[in-house]
C-alpha cells in the first residue's frame, strides 16, 4: 500500500509540474525521489513547524499551513537534484493545487468506508 501512495504522491508532483510554471522536475526518477523525500519530511519536520506556528495558525483559521507547506516544498526542492522551484510564490500555489488533489483523491477513495 506505501508503494501505491508514493507513486501517487510521484503523479501528482507531476501534474503540478505540467500546471505550474517554475515548478520543474528533470526526470520522472527525481519526482519519485521528491514524492519520498517530502513524504519524510512531512512526517518528521511538519509536525514540528505546526505546533511551533499554532498561534499563526489559529489566527488565519489554519491558512497560514500552506505557508509551512511551501516552505517544506522549498526544503525538498533546495536538497532534490533536478527539482526545482522559482519562488516561494510558486511554492505556495504549488502547496494549493497539492492539497486540493490530495483532498478529491481522500474523498474519491474513502466515500466506501463510511
Amino acid at each position: 500500500m506505501l508503494i501505491v501512495i508514493w507513486l501517487i504522491n510521484t503523479l501528482t508532483l507531476l501534474i503540478v509540474d505540467r500546471l505550474l510554471p517554475g515548478f520543474d522536475f528533470s526526470s520522472f526518477y527525481s519526482a519519485l525521489i521528491t514524492a519520498l523525500l517530502l513524504g519524510l519530511v512531512n512526517a518528521i519536520i511538519r509536525p514540528i513547524l505546526l505546533f511551533l506556528t499554532l498561534p499563526i495558525n489559529l489566527l488565519t483559521l489554519g491558512l497560514f499551513t500552506f505557508v509551512i507547506n511551501a516552505l517544506m516544498l522549498l526544503l525538498v526542492a533546495s536538497i532534490v537534484k533536478g527539482f526545482s522551484i522559482d519562488s516561494f510564490a510558486t511554492a505556495f500555489w504549488a502547496a494549493v493545487i497539492l492539497w486540493l488533489i490530495s483532498f478529491t483523491t481522500n474523498a474519491l477513495l474513502h466515500t466506501g468506508d463510511r
